[in-house]
């Protein structure tokens, strides 16, 4: 039987009409999907500009569910789950990203940056630092460097802090001079308690030596000597503070005039604190003046000496502690008055953050930030 080649000529044109038939509908289907996908992913903006956090996540997670493959996309939407404090949701975005194939390097460093980001926020900090050591050698190299210090900082993990806050130095990220001093300051602080002496002086020698501007070394080392009975090693180290840091006397001036009238330098102490007091009149060295001085109204003159360079209401009370008024009942009354007005006065207070607390930290308990707390009080910031 011969073949009909008439049915070839027409079925020619019907499999090419079907075929362009069905270009057609996957064209307009991918059409209607790529609108679709573009006014989920502003739409989303929009509400995200509107600080409508929610509603861009729900607009987001529809962009993506339209466009599964588009890693900016997950980015955002990630990143708005760390934002909300969604940190498994955020984690397992970024994980996704992690697990794809097709994803470029540059992209893939992003999304560990961001999966360790995702980390610290939930305080998971040992996920964080394994996350963030992946990152060495990559374009987040360095952020992961100091997201490291922070870890160990708040480890309190010194040996490693101190390792790498080197390396960041190392890689000329700013000077860690002081930041390594303070390191050496808190290992000092732990062999003391654990009765090494030996070893708490000399981190506190490498120290001052590493960073001879931070008073915290020199006040450490002023203590270690006072301990070992040695009042004017003591007071020679507080000079070198003085020195140093100046703008720190205030700090030990109480300590300096005790130390003064253990060892008998009374007079060099006084000349000290009397110059920083022309320098800047301050609560703390006015009271160790009048700590200093040979008499009862010696001392009051010190305390009226600073009441006419500078009004202060814990100078005030404490020259009403030794005023006689006519009226017992009164006396009682306004000394307890003043007290309480000037009691939040003499508090110290963060220059990062404004946390306040009764005594100077040198890390902030609130912030973690070094070296924020002025040597002033709150009554003469």
């Amino acid at each position: 039987m011969d073949f009909d080649f008439t049915w070839l000529l027409w079925g020619l044109p019907l499999a090419f009409a079907a075929g362009w038939g069905a270009s057609r509908l996957d064209l307009r289907q991918w059409r209607m999907e790529g609108r679709q996908a573009p006014k989920a992913y502003f739409r989303g903006l929009n509400h995200l500009l509107n600080e409508q956090q929610d509603q861009a996540i729900d607009a987001f997670i529809e962009a993506v569910q339209g466009d599964p493959d588009t890693a900016e996309l997950h980015f955002a939407l990630g990143n708005l789950f760390r934002r909300r404090g969604d940190y498994d949701r955020a984690v397992r975005v970024h994980e996704h990203l992690l697990s794809r194939a097709d994803l470029s390097s540059k992209d893939r460093d992003r999304a560990q940056h961001a999966l360790a980001l995702d980390f610290l926020k939930a305080g998971l900090l040992d996920r964080a630092e394994a996350a963030l050591n992946k990152l060495q050698g990559s374009a987040f190299g360095g952020e992961a460097l100091l997201a490291l210090l922070g870890i160990y900082e708040r480890s309190r993990d010194w040996p490693r802090a101190k390792e790498i806050a080197q390396r960041l130095e190392t890689a000329e990220q700013g000077s860690f001079a002081p930041r390594l001093a303070h390191y050496l300051c808190e290992q000092a602080e732990i062999a003391q308690r654990g009765g090494d002496t030996a070893s708490a002086t000399k981190l506190l020698e490498e120290a001052v030596l590493r960073a001879p501007q931070l008073a915290r070394g020199w006040m450490a080392i002023s203590a270690l000597k006072a301990q070992a009975d040695s009042p004017s090693d003591a007071f020679d180290a507080l000079l070198q503070l003085n020195r140093h840091a100046p703008q720190y006397l205030p700090l030990v001036s109480g300590q300096l005039a005790t130390l003064a009238r253990q060892c008998g330098r009374e007079t060099e102490a006084m000349a000290l604190l009397q110059a920083s007091h022309d320098r800047a009149p301050s609560v703390d060295v006015t009271e160790a003046m009048a700590a200093l001085s040979a008499d009862t109204q010696a001392a009051r003159n010190r305390y009226l000496n600073h009441l006419d360079r500078e009004p202060s209401l814990v100078i005030t009370s404490q020259w009403l502690a030794g005023e006689t008024l006519s009226d017992p009942r009164a006396q009682k009354s306004v000394k307890q008055a003043l007290d309480q007005a000037s009691g939040p006065l003499k508090r110290y207070r963060c220059a990062a953050c404004g946390f306040e607390a009764r005594q100077h930290f040198w890390q902030c308990p609130g912030c973690q930030a070094w070296d924020s707390y002025p040597a002033r009080r709150v009554e003469e910031l």
